[in-house]
């Protein structure tokens, strides 16, 4: 089989890695990948209409897309066009991810736990909302911010600030409309799910780590680093998140007719009254993907054919039950403006340790942060944008 991966980070070089396992990988085609992906052929083709026409051209049999913006902008629709294969939700769909607002709504609507929230366009409003309420509170830009959209403000002067830095333009269009929803209180988990539109299976758990600094203070980021499995999602837990939440989501994608041939993210907050949803991302997440693939016993390649194909109630997922770990080192000042062109040193050494996983083989170029950033997957460097380094 032919495989067009999307995608050049942490992520995309887990998948890469193991796709690269399945006997059913004929061949392994990347854009833009990056330089540790050994084996895979680079295209350089970016935009949705651009790589279809690649993937028609070169007859490939199956596209994964890794970034949430390609989904957005509507690669999914450019594919079925042309009748190829590619797994992840049209344009309309991808609004899960791409508009909290729309989640939000999906979430009222079919009943799926979540914050109280309110949705404003205009500054004046939620700021007068802000001070009625008091904190904390959490403010979201509605549109894709890399993560950073997201304040959760102890303060009424903490969500008044964030509330100005979305209009003012922080987070660019994204920002121009805004959630101010209730901080709910507990432990967060992510629950990643492979959905076909008739047949939804969760993953192992994992736990994200979103704060810059130790403690789980800071900003908040694209994922400081990820766990799995999560202590916290227990058996009996894990079947209250299938029922209230996963089953939930699917009658939901059935009753609202929505293209969905790929991975649902639910971001969960474990509080006292149970699970509740703080968002959607409609791909793999950044950096759990490096910790559950790990564990992953199953053909990746045969179960995304089968999620992109409907045909997931043909699968059954294989796990081990040894846990995994990923943790990412970024560049100075980052989520704020970060330093360049810094050397990465010390990956013979952890190299030596034997705790590398056996992915392709590091780039003969020197790792530096030149290009944005440069990571680091399972002990080999890549170039990736902010979060530099993230070994499993």
């Amino acid at each position: 089989m032919r495989i067009l991966l999307v995608g050049g980070g942490g992520r995309e070089h887990a998948i890469a890695w193991k796709l690269s396992q399945s006997p059913l990988t004929e061949k392994l085609y990347c854009s833009p990948g990056n330089p540790g992906m050994k084996g895979a052929i680079a295209v350089a083709a970016n935009t949705p209409e651009t790589l279809a026409e690649f993937a028609a051209q070169e007859k490939i049999d199956l596209t994964m897309v890794g970034p949430e913006a390609l989904l957005c902008e509507g690669i999914v629709d450019e594919f079925r066009k042309r009748g190829l294969a590619i797994v992840g939700p049209d344009k309309y769909a991808a609004q899960l991810e791409g508009s909290k607002s729309f989640a939000k709504d999906f979430m009222r609507r079919h009943g799926l736990p979540t914050a109280k929230a309110q949705v404003f366009t205009a500054e004046a409003e939620a700021l007068e909302y802000v001070r009625q309420q008091g904190a904390p509170l959490v403010i979201k830009a509605d549109g894709l911010a890399a993560g950073k959209g997201v304040v959760v403000a102890a303060t009424t002067d903490e969500a008044i600030a964030a509330v100005k830095d979305c209009f003012d333009g922080a987070f660019g269009a994204a920002g121009q409309k805004v959630l101010v929803e209730e901080c709910l209180v507990g432990e967060e988990a992510s629950i990643l799910a492979l959905c076909d539109g008739k047949t939804i299976i969760p993953l192992v758990s994992s736990q994200d780590h979103k704060r810059a600094w130790e403690g789980d203070k800071g900003p908040n980021t694209g994922g400081m680093g990820a766990y799995s499995p999560a202590p916290v999602v227990t058996p009996e837990l894990q079947e209250r998140i299938d029922r209230e939440i996963l089953r939930p989501f699917l009658k939901g994608v059935q009753e609202d007719n929505l293209y969905f041939r790929g991975i649902i993210y639910a971001g969960i907050m474990v509080t006292d009254e149970g699970p509740k949803l703080l968002e959607f991302n409609v791909r793999f997440g950044d950096p759990e993907t490096q910790a559950v693939l790990m564990r992953l016993e199953s053909d990746l390649a045969e179960v995304l054919l089968a999620t992109a194909e409907a045909r997931l109630s043909e699968i059954t997922l294989r796990w081990t039950s040894e846990p995994a770990v990923c943790v990412v080192l970024a560049s100075s000042g980052y989520p704020g403006k970060y330093s360049k062109g810094q050397p990465i040193s010390g990956i013979e050494a952890a190299e030596a340790t034997g705790a590398a996983s056996p992915v392709p083989p590091a780039p003969t170029t020197p790792a530096t942060a030149e290009n944005s950033d440069a990571s680091f997957f399972w002990g080999k460097p890549l170039f990736h944008a902010e979060r530099t380094v993230s070994p499993s």
